[in-house]
């Protein structure tokens, strides 16, 4: 298995083990870009309780996964292993009201 692959199946695992993922630049207590800053501070907003992946301590990841997304921006949030979007996406869903009733599914399919 070249790299590239082992990168791509560990992107897979995280995707599949965490109901909510943010792939962000830094972490949500000191994110490291404002894009990144806002989407933590919107999933926390919406009381969602995610894993991160830090991209830049994560090379490998930061290359490979704009290929599995088929998105080129970071950060990119992941609800359920669906690719939800970047920042501006994940604002204009908590305007909407969208991104709260995502996470909420979150919530209630772990019996909360």
């Amino acid at each position: 298995m070249d790299d590239n692959t082992a990168t791509l199946s560990l992107i897979k695992q995280q995707i599949q083990n965490n109901p909510i993922l943010l792939y962000m630049k830094g972490s949500p207590q000191q994110p490291q870009c404002g894009f990144s800053k806002r989407a933590a501070d919107l999933l926390a907003s919406c009381g969602a309780e995610f894993a991160y992946v830090d991209i830049l301590a994560n090379p490998d990841i930061r290359a490979t996964l704009p290929l599995y997304a088929n998105w080129p921006t970071f950060p990119q949030l992941y609800i359920q292993g669906e690719l939800i979007g970047g920042c501006d996406i994940m604002t204009e869903l908590a305007q909407q009201g969208e991104l709260q009733k995502k996470i909420k599914t979150v919530s209630t399919l772990k019996g909360e």
